[in-house]
């Protein structure tokens, strides 16, 4: 009998604030603050979706935006990351990297370092009140200039040790070169934070080359593309760095077309370390543990391999010491039962 997924101790390393959401919450706020919501994200949830094509991905970032518009006070946010730390904590999750660029909130709640210390205090409680350990990953935008990812990286860094783990890169990586952010992700790099940009989603091998040569990447956002490529598949395995898989995501934007032609065994057989997520659960309709599932069903992981995709995440994160062995134990418990 398959051991329960849910109760396999794990971290989760790619999650956006937004779209983690309850859609239950995401109607509630909606109501509330009489923000009218499309059929996508009402009646007909979860929404059809694709990154294909540009037009695909504008509607994705537009519904994405809608969601976010419904976030007004702090009490909004402090609900957000503590149903957020119960949903992962259901799902067997013990430590969370989420991940937010504070420019899209920013003009809300009075800038960029109000709005960081809002989400840091709300994660710091929801830990409180759930066990979860919380890691905030600032975020630039690929497509906003590079100038305001220095900003970004400066703010992230004044927050390291204090909540924020890592400094990322996020949006349409089809627009947006990489050696171009280059200079902000020096300043994370000399804060000690994580380089975790997204590459290896819309765009080919080179775009995960590039996270490791002009980034110094430490983990890259989905890099499945990467599998094509014998010798960067290699590359990545000899680095150890974390590739953040998130089939069901990859399948709703039409970078697979099903779940198993997702490369998960390709990439774990080849020695590269891989940490499943959910990227973005209010849009793609499925949270953590049904990326496991996906793992197991259709990719044919055993619970020994699960417990290794697992570990994999742990290492791959910025958690503390203490954090990083009860969980590593957990894990070691739950495949001996």
């Amino acid at each position: 009998m398959a051991r329960p997924l849910d109760e396999l101790p794990k971290a989760h390393l790619h999650l956006h604030l937004t779209g983690a959401m309850r859609h239950s919450t995401l109607v509630d706020l909606a109501r509330a603050h009489r923000v009218h919501l499309p059929a996508a994200l009402a009646e007909e949830w979860p929404p059809t979706l694709s990154g294909a094509d540009e037009r695909g991905w504008f509607r994705f970032q537009r519904l994405y935006d809608t969601a976010r518009s419904v976030l007004r006070t702090p009490a909004d946010l402090q609900r957000l990351l503590t149903e957020i730390a119960e949903d992962e904590r259901a799902e067997g999750s013990r430590w969370l990297e989420i991940q937010i660029d504070p420019s899209g909130y920013a003009a809300r709640f009075g800038g960029l370092t109000p709005t960081v210390e809002l989400v840091l205090a709300a994660a710091a409680e929801a830990t409180a009140l759930t066990g979860v350990g919380i890691g905030v990953v600032i975020a630039a935008n690929r497509t906003r200039h590079p100038l305001d990812a220095r900003t970004l990286a400066r703010l992230a860094v004044q927050y390291a040790g204090r909540g924020v783990t890592g400094f990322g890169l996020s949006n349409d990586e089809r627009r947006g070169r990489a050696e171009d952010f280059a200079p902000a992700f020096r300043i994370a790099e000399r804060g000690g934070l994580l380089a975790v940009p997204h590459g290896g989603e819309l765009v080919g091998p080179e775009s995960v080359r590039a996270c490791l040569d002009e980034l110094h990447a430490d983990r890259i956002g989905h890099g499945v593309l990467a599998a094509i490529d014998d010798g960067l598949v290699k590359r990545l395995a000899s680095q150890a760095v974390t590739l953040e898989v998130c089939p069901s995501s990859n399948v709703a934007l039409g970078i697979a077309t099903r779940t198993r032609d997702v490369p998960v065994r390709r990439l774990f057989e080849a020695g590269v370390r891989i940490a499943l997520g959910a990227d973005d659960p209010l849009l793609f309709g499925s949270r953590l543990v049904a990326q496991y599932g996906i793992a197991r069903r259709q990719h044919g992981f055993t619970d020994a391999e699960l417990a290794d995709v697992a570990r994999m995440s742990v290492l791959g994160s910025a958690a503390p010491d203490a954090v990083r062995a009860d969980v590593l134990a957990g894990i070691d418990t739950w495949l001996a039962a």
